[in-house]
């Protein structure tokens, strides 16, 4: 994977600012525990942090998905790591203010640069085939999984020399200096050019969808708001100037909407929740174990099995060639995960404890792998950032809230019983994912074929103002012709139709190469 041209460059700048997010936890908790003295109130400072930083997470990815990461990443990495400074110097000192570090914690939890959902969505433009697609987000997942254990470790030596608020500034550079590494990747463009290039694509040069013989040639043109919201006429007139006509002559361009209806959107949002939730519980049923038996390491062993069953499994996942649908695996996936850890509640000793988490850890990973996938063939080529954000945001509330509900169960109930509990969210998710939807897929698209093809344009009129040409071609918009090399197709995925080079999902015929 490391071999595509810029990869390596770009893969390896996203993860330096990535590691920022496993070292800003622990450095925030000891740092605001040390400043004020109270467990607690760094407990509620940390707390702020985690939820402006999921609750705008979103909102967040929506402004890269419509500036794009060269304009909106700088000044969120900028903010964000002014905002940490800032905690470092407030807490560089005992009592400090509570109020401050509180606000301080809810600024920098707002601005947190979404560096892992942009990474995702590089990952999508540097790869097109979807086998090395699934390897490119398998190895993402890894990584991430190894910066999440390296970063505390780091602290934790760090805080042997040094205060913790030092860690709050070695967070700070790290994600500053990751950020403008990554958007001087030649890979990271501005999201206006995409759409451009794609209404340039579409203008016709003799024939429909001919583009001076580019890669993309033949590509719908996406010319509504980046939101996702209906086109305005004046939009509408911008398309059929870009498709080289005005007036009746001008070709309609379909606009592609930011989730594609019937996507599996919703189901990776779903899972990625009863995922979080499964996990966010575990961390404290693991310690309430390790009390009850009298075996503190259990619980440094446990953690670091599961973070090594990830890593496993996440590899395994993407060196295998899987086939169809993506869905059905999603749930699979996450049932297997909610029954291995529903299985873990009834060890009695602290080595099948470790074990269940290391079997368990194996679907993690390849899980959330397939969720990104999934969210990112759900959405549209301006939405893609935002829509990997909607998982990650499922995944980090569930986390946070089961982590709660999990606090108030321990104690209460056997912890048997607990860990059940824990396990049926995850479950539950994957019920919904392995009930057949008959006939729908077939119908959505059936619908969009017919849809692409209703819009055509008359090519029979010349543009010397020759009229009337007797045997009026018409043929659907944004069609090309066939040229050696190149694989001709109708595109449908998840409910958008539209002409495609080798694109997912797609249905079509191949043009045999000529010296590829």
């Amino acid at each position: 994977m490391l071999r595509i041209p810029h990869a390596r460059r770009t893969f390896g700048a996203a993860l330096l600012g990535r590691l920022s997010y496993g070292t800003v936890g622990l450095s925030l908790i000891l740092a605001a525990k040390e400043a004020t003295g109270s467990l607690s109130t760094a407990g509620v400072v940390m707390a702020l942090y985690g939820l402006a930083n999921v609750l705008l997470s979103p909102a967040r990815a929506a402004l890269i998905d419509r500036h794009g990461p060269r304009r909106a990443l700088p000044p969120m990495a900028a903010v964000y790591a002014l905002t940490l400074a800032a905690l470092a110097a407030a807490t560089w000192r005992a009592n400090a203010s509570d109020v401050l570090l509180e606000a301080l914690a809810l600024a920098a939890g707002a601005s947190t640069p979404p560096l892992g959902p942009v990474m995702r969505t590089l990952w999508s433009d540097l790869v097109s085939d979807p086998s090395l697609l699934r390897r490119a987000y398998s190895l993402d997942g890894v990584a991430e999984e190894v910066l999440y254990v390296t970063g505390p470790l780091l602290v934790g030596l760090l805080v042997k020399v040094a205060m913790p608020s030092v860690g709050l500034l070695v967070s700070a550079a790290l994600v500053l200096s990751g950020s403008l590494a990554l958007v001087t990747s030649p890979v990271v463009r501005d999201a206006a050019a995409p759409g451009r290039a794609s209404a340039a694509s579409a203008a016709p040069n003799g024939s429909a969808g001919q583009a001076g013989g580019s890669g993309s040639a033949g590509s719908a043109a996406s010319t509504g708001p980046a939101d996702g919201s209906a086109p305005t006429a004046s939009g509408s007139a911008a398309a059929a100037d870009a498709c080289g006509g005005t007036g009746s002559g001008a070709v309609p361009v379909p606009v592609e909407p930011a989730v594609r209806r019937g996507s599996g959107l919703p189901q990776a949002v779903i899972v990625s929740v009863g995922v979080g939730m499964a996990l966010g519980a575990l961390d404290l049923l693991v310690i309430a174990f390790a009390d009850q038996h009298h075996h503190p390491d259990t619980v440094a062993w446990s953690m670091a099995a599961l973070s090594g069953g990830s890593v496993i499994g996440g590899l395994a996942y993407g060196a295998v060639p899987w086939r169809g649908s993506a869905g059905p695996r999603l749930s699979l996936l996450a049932a297997a995960l909610g029954l291995t850890l529903a299985a873990t509640g009834l060890a009695s000793h602290p080595a099948a404890v470790i074990a269940g988490m290391a079997v368990g850890g194996l679907f993690v990973a390849p899980a959330l792998t397939t969720a990104y996938l999934i969210a990112d063939e759900s959405a549209g080529a301006d939405a893609r950032t935002r829509a990997g954000a909607w998982v990650n945001t499922a995944f980090n509330a569930g986390s946070a809230g089961a982590s709660v509900a999990a606090g108030v169960l321990v104690g209460r109930l056997p912890l048997a019983l607990c860990f059940a509990l824990a396990a049926v969210p995850v479950v539950l998710s994957a019920v919904g994912g392995l009930v057949p939807r008959r006939g729908s897929d077939a119908r959505a698209a059936g619908r969009r074929v017919e849809q692409f093809r209703a819009v055509g344009v008359d090519a029979g009129a010349d543009r010397g103002g020759q009229q009337g040409e007797q045997g009026a071609h018409h043929r659907p918009a944004g069609q090309h012709q066939q040229r050696p090399g190149h694989r001709v197709a109708l595109e449908v995925r998840d409910g958008a139709a539209g002409p495609g080079a080798g694109a997912r999902g797609e249905v079509g015929a191949d043009v045999p190469p000529e010296g590829r």
